[in-house]
């Protein structure tokens, strides 16, 4: 198995202008959480998009989910938690989360 390469990485991806706003989004998203104390630092959650899209901020898009939940979700096969089949958007969350 051959070593990551994370400089060729970022030079080829993450540095693209389109993936900075997003990136740039999501930060917003995270800080928004974090000033109205649904999120804090070290909680173990993240805060999900239901549309996918990063630039979407507005408060009825945005919902607090584990990382867990938030990083299996595949959103290049239409959406779906994988291996259960159920569809992500729209799904409702707890606010217990």
């Amino acid at each position: 198995m051959t070593t990551r390469n994370y400089r060729a990485e970022y030079d080829n991806y993450h540095s693209r202008p389109e993936q900075k706003r997003n990136r740039a989004a999501r930060n917003t998203a995270r800080n928004r959480m974090l000033a109205n104390g649904k999120v804090k630092k070290g909680d173990g959650m993240d805060v999900h998009h239901r549309d996918g899209n990063p630039n979407n901020n507005s408060p009825s898009n945005l919902n607090v989910v584990p990382k867990s939940l938030n990083r299996t979700i595949n959103k290049f096969a239409g959406g779906r938690v994988r291996g259960t089949g159920k569809a992500v958007q729209g799904i409702r969350i707890h606010k217990d989360f």
